[in-house]
Order: structure tokens, then sequence, then C-alpha cells
């Protein structure tokens, strides 16, 4: 929005004071835009983890409903996964065309209505298409929102996206917690019917803000990081990419972006393969009783959700290699200890300590990979990120077979080891894009405080007769802009 990029100008002392009160009393000081923003992109994020897991626990009804044996209610299924990957990829272009903003509202949008699809069907070909309008939806605005947050992120000066995926995280748990209250009182067509409502009605509440502010660091992504792709606007326009040096290091980041990706294959394989079989695995190798069973993955979610609470606290102290390095072997100690412990309250520790550990590699592998190649950056990871969460129960299942569940569970493990190698591995990258982060803090302070000396001169100069005192400025004049949320 144009008089979004004057309030930027005139803080920073491009423009003359008048104009600055004048577009600050109009549109809010940047600081609050901020804060609105960050409030509709968590709201997003909440959002898509409600409306999916209000329809995954509904899956039963439907099944009963369309008349889908298991065989073919799994190939309907994978409709989800085959448009959500089909659709990531390519809307890293549209929001390169169009803005991240505009593309997570519609993506948004389009999920909330597909959701009230499902229970229509009499089918499991029609539930497939269905789903795979769904999964379209569903991988369309994870794409979107993550580029919009890494972007928000940016303009903070704050490493928040873990928090953001704790949103996601509460939603998920919010809509399997509704979803399993009404069962019983709702039928699927009325209970998904009122999620769409539901849906429709936080993402035109959301959406009106986030269609009112243009990105915040759409236009100020270092161009050097990504060459051509990273430096695009917009319009998905740029300089800098034709010449060699742009090319090459544009092959470089593609790298670092496909170790990201690969960072969070492991960490979604995890996350698969303790949600279909961590519950199995307490109630066939340790004989615990259905409640105990449901309570695996409880607890592993909610020590994600915690986990992710305190990430932007871990992300300001340790770093972001030291932090997914940590992250990946306690991940993979924690499960060990669940897959090999002989009794149930072990391997519910063990279950906790995994998603501590699990907690936080996938936000800031994907933020990381958004900072140096925008939204195609975010496309890239997410997808190798998804694709882990597809095999992870497929690959438990065969290992579960050929050898044991036991043995097949330490493959979590494993994976978890293998991200803090990777991790270790391209450490360097990370440590230069923390390095970035803090210079660009001081930047900001700097600036501010150059801002204020020049609007007090200004002041100075316009009040005349009434003196030479300046008025109050600099840091106090203007909030600082790389905290304007809280934590």
């Amino acid at each position: 929005m144009p008089t979004l990029n004057k309030i930027r100008s005139a803080l920073a002392g491009a423009t003359g004071l008048g104009s600055c009160r004048e577009a600050v009393r109009r549109e809010g000081s940047p600081p609050t835009v901020l804060r609105r923003l960050r409030t509709a992109t968590t709201v997003f994020f909440a959002l898509d983890g409600f409306v999916f897991a209000g329809w995954v626990v509904r899956i039963p009804a439907i099944k009963e409903q369309t008349g889908a044996s298991p065989s073919t209610l799994g190939l309907a299924l994978l409709g989800v996964s085959a448009g959500g990957v089909i659709t990531m990829m390519l809307t890293g272009r549209l929001c390169h065309r169009f803005g991240n903003h505009p593309v997570t509202v519609a993506a948004a949008a389009l999920l909330s209505l597909s959701a009230a699809l499902p229970p229509l069907t009499h089918s499991a070909l029609s539930l497939g298409l269905v789903l795979l309008v769904f999964g379209a939806a569903y991988g369309g605005l994870n794409v979107a929102m993550n580029a919009a947050a890494v972007d928000l992120i940016a303009a903070l000066r704050r490493p928040v996206m873990p928090s953001f995926h704790a949103a996601f995280s509460l939603g998920g748990m919010t809509g399997a917690g509704v979803g399993g209250l009404v069962a019983g009182h709702l039928s699927p067509t009325r209970h998904l019917l009122i999620l769409t409502v539901t849906g429709l009605f936080l993402t035109a509440l959301a959406g009106r803000v986030l269609l009112a502010h243009v990105p915040p660091a759409a236009e100020q992504r270092p161009s050097g990081l990504a060459g051509g792709e990273a430096a695009r606007g917009r319009n998905g326009t740029g300089a800098g990419g034709g010449s060699g040096g742009s090319r090459a290091m544009a092959g470089r980041t593609r790298r670092l972006v496909l170790a990201l990706g690969l960072i969070a294959l492991c960490t979604a394989y995890g996350e698969g393969a303790l949600a279909d079989w961590g519950a199995l695995h307490l109630a066939e190798d340790l004989h615990a009783g259905p409640g105990v069973a449901a309570a695996g993955y409880s607890v592993f979610a909610l020590a994600m959700t915690a986990g992710r609470l305190c990430g932007t606290w871990l992300l300001e102290r340790l770093g972001q290699s030291r932090l997914l390095t940590a992250g990946g072997l306690t991940a993979g100690t924690g499960m060990l200890l669940a897959a090999l412990a002989p009794q149930v309250w072990l391997v519910l520790a063990g279950f906790v300590i995994t998603g501590l550990g699990l907690a936080n590699l996938f936000p800031v592998a994907v933020a990381r990979a958004g900072a140096l190649a925008g939204p195609g950056g975010v496309a890239a990871a997410s997808t190798l990120g998804y694709g882990g969460m597809l095999a992870g129960p497929v690959a438990i299942g065969f290992l579960a077979e050929w050898f044991s569940l036991t043995a097949a569970l330490t493959t979590v493990a494993l994976l978890a080891a293998v991200a803090a190698a990777v991790t270790r591995a391209v450490r360097g990258a990370l440590d230069a894009g923390d390095a970035d982060a803090a210079r660009e803090t001081g930047a900001g302070a700097g600036a501010e405080a150059g801002t204020g000396a020049s609007a007090g001169t200004e002041s100075g100069t316009e009040s005349g007769t009434e003196g030479d005192a300046p008025e109050p400025g600099g840091a106090e004049g203007h909030p600082a802009r790389h905290s304007p949320g809280g934590g």
C-alpha cells in the first residue's frame, strides 16, 4: 500500500516531519501496523490447523458414508497429498506474481469452502476428487502464510516463526478436541459446514488486515542472498538476476535451500510416524490400555506446542545453528528412549523429549529458506517437509512388517540425527543469517536514533520564535521497530 511506504520514508527522515505526522495519524505507527499483521498471520496459522484437524476427526464417518474399503479410502486420501504437493511449488510462483498476502487470503477461503465438500460425496472416486481440491488449498495456504511470516519476521527483526507454528499446533489441537466433542451430536455435513462458516469468518476478519498492507519486507530482502529470485518484488521482477555472480549465488542458495528442506523432511518424518504409529506402539508392544495409548500422541503434540511457544526465546539465545543441532540430538535421544524403553512411563517421557526436540526444526528451516530465496524457498522446503510427513508412516509400516515396530521407530531417531548432521554441514550459512539479523537490528536502532536527531533539527527549525528546543523524538518519539508486538 503506497501510504505504508510513505510512513516508512517519513520515519526514516526521507520526508518532512509534517508529512510524517500526517501519515502516522492516518495509518497508525509502524509498530502498530506490524502488530496487526502479526496477529492476522497468527490467525491464519491457527485456522489452518483448526480446519484440517476438524476434517481428520470425521474421516471414519465419511468412510462409512461413502462405503469405501480401507484400500479405496487410502487411495482417496492420497488426493490431499497429491493436491498439496502439486500446489506447493506452484504457490511460490503465485506469491511472486500476486504477493504473499492475497494468495494467503485466497487459499484460506478455498480451504474453508472445500472443508464442507467431503460429506457431500457418496463414492471413493468423488471423495478423492474433492480431497484433491482440499489438499491444493491446504498446500497453498501453508506456503503463502509461511512466506508472509518470513517477510514479517524480517520487519520485526525477531525470530518469531516458532510462535506462528505454535498457533498452528494449538489450532489443530482445538479442532480435534471440538470435533471429538460434537461428533456424537452433529452429522459430518453440519459439523464441517460450521467449520466452513467459521473459517470464512476468520478469513474475512484477518484477511482485511493482510490485504490492507503490502508485505513489510517484500522489497527489503537482500538480492545477493538468492540472486534474481530473491530480489523479485510483488510482480515477480527484479534486478540482479542476470549477472554471472548472481547466477552462482543462486546455485549456492539452491543447495542451501535443499539442505534446509532435508532438515524439514527429517522433522516431518518423525511427526507423521508418531501421529500414526505412536499409539499402536504403546498398545501392541507395551500392552497399554486404549486411554494410555491415545495419550501417547497427545503428550507428544503438547510437548511440540510448548517447545514452539519457547522457540523465539531459544532462537534469540542460541541462534539457528545451535537450536537445530540441539533439537535434532534431543529428538534422537528421546525417540530411542520411546522406541526401546520397556515401561510405559518411559515411553511417554521419550515422546515428550522427542516433541520438544522436533518442535522448532521445521519452523526454523522454513524461515531460513524463505529468508534466502523468498516464497520459492518456502515452497521448496515445505514440499520436501510435506514429503517426509507422507513417507514417514508408510516407511514405518513396511519396516514394522519386515522387522518390528520397535525397530522401525528407531528410524525417527536416525533421521533426527541426520537433521543435526546436516545443520552442522551448513552451520556457516545459518550463523551468517544470525549475524545479518544482529547487524540489521543494530542498523535499525542506529537509523531510528538518526531519525530522532533529524526530526529534532527540523522541529527546531520549524518552531522559529517558539524556541530552539527540539521536540521529543528518536527512540521515544518513534517506538522501536524491532519489538513492536512483544514476544
